[in-house]
């Protein structure tokens, strides 16, 4: 008979990020108590086994059963004849972080000063002193996030090794981040790390060549794979910049802003001068740009326009720096799957790749959710199919450059 806890049907069905690992959320009481059975719940779908533990307070915004039904475990309430707190995170606990969601001002004062007078406070107490490791998500109103006492507790936690996420500041509220946020920062903390240490340098989405102040040139590439790949490198440990006309607003993920071809390609090779591990070529940079007008050009007429080639990235890139690797992609549209690998063979040998993602966007993948794409390396015959969501695609691309980065193979 099976007896596992219907919630727990959904295990790993976004990713195995977190797969086999035991996360203890700690509550506490504030409003933003509520959020967290989504956010245990968004854990579990990646994998993760989690156990909740509340203070008194928590339980008067929301019942225990609440995330007894959101984790498929029961909810500590007390520390018990069971030692709950040691049992997790003493020195042989089982348990591989200490997320305090939301963490009040309150909790967050006692957490630096040692004292544990809640369950939430004597399972902190007990991770610190055992060096597991422990994230605080604060979640107060603005004014008490902006004492100076609190401010100093913060810095203290950091100083400790402890992660804070957050908080949002709007509305005179220092609000809890994002449930997509925190469970970014707990797979960067405790997933797999196999790009910890790597510099990761990613192009995305379309470029844009102003033709006057009101009008552009561009394409239909939405950056959706590129900010994909940027956030599964980072949740891998990664130290990550990427270059777009999007933003993502990830603290750790560092943003550079690039219209142009030129932009895109100047802001790149000026990156690239601080060292970098692979350079990810995935936005669809344009191939022509002009001389825009000072003036809106005035519409009903029939304007010339007087296009010239934009600099390559790659080859610019590969010529200066001949030692770092480089992920291109090759967009094809109308030709069969033969046509296709032999197009981008031969733009993996010019450009000196070490590997190279190609489709058919005729049939989809430009602007859209998913897509079908091949990966080509020169060190295989077989080209690997990957179809489905871009997350996905991300996850198999950056299994693949991990794979890249651990051999000792050069293009």
């Amino acid at each position: 008979m099976n007896t596992e806890h219907p919630t727990l049907w959904i295990r790993s069905a976004r990713s195995g990020s977190l797969d086999g690992r035991t996360i203890v959320l700690a509550v506490t009481g504030s409003i933003a108590a509520v959020r967290t059975v989504e956010l245990a719940r968004e854990l579990i779908r990646r994998g993760a086994d989690v156990h909740a533990v509340m203070s008194e307070a928590a339980g008067w915004i929301m019942n225990p059963m609440a995330l007894h039904y959101a984790t498929g475990n029961e909810v500590i309430t007390a520390i018990t004849g069971k030692v709950e707190h040691v049992g997790f995170f003493g020195n042989r606990g089982r348990a591989d972080l200490l997320l305090v969601a939301p963490a009040t001002a309150n909790t967050i004062g006692k957490i630096a000063a040692g004292i544990d007078d809640t369950p939430v406070t004597t399972f902190a107490t007990t991770a610190i002193g055992a060096g597991r490791p422990v994230m605080v998500v604060p979640a107060m109103h603005e004014d008490m996030y902006r004492h100076p006492a609190v401010n100093g507790n913060l810095e203290k936690l950091r100083s400790w090794g402890i992660c804070i996420v957050g908080p949002k500041v709007e509305e005179g509220i220092a609000k809890i981040s994002d449930n997509a946020d925190i469970v970014l920062e707990v797979e960067r903390m405790i997933g797999s790390n196999s790009l910890r240490g790597k510099k990761i340098l990613i192009t995305s989405g379309s470029t844009a060549e102003a033709v006057d102040p009101i009008r552009i040139l561009t394409n239909r590439a939405s950056g959706k794979t590129g900010i994909e790949l940027a956030l599964e490198a980072y949740r891998r440990g990664a130290d990550v910049t990427i270059f777009h006309r999007n933003m993502i607003g990830v603290d750790g993920i560092g943003e550079i802003f690039a219209e142009s071809a030129e932009q895109m390609t100047a802001a790149v090779l000026e990156e690239l001068q601080k060292g970098c591990d692979v350079l990810i070529s995935a936005a669809a940079i344009g191939d022509y740009t002009l001389d825009a007008a000072g003036t809106k050009i005035k519409s009903g007429g029939a304007p010339v326009l007087s296009l010239r080639p934009t600099r390559k990235l790659i080859k610019e890139a590969r010529e200066a720096y001949p030692g770092i690797r480089i992920v291109g992609f090759k967009a094809e549209t109308g030709i069969g799957k033969e046509e296709l690998f032999r197009r981008a063979m031969d733009t993996l040998k010019s450009s000196k790749l070490d590997m190279i993602i190609a489709n058919d966007v005729s049939a989809g993948g430009m602007g859209t959710d998913e897509n079908s794409v091949f990966v080509i390396r020169p060190d295989r015959k077989e080209h690997t199919n990957i179809t489905g969501p871009k997350s996905r695609i991300a996850s198999t691309l950056m299994d693949e450059i991990t794979l890249m980065l651990s051999s000792g193979d050069k293009h």
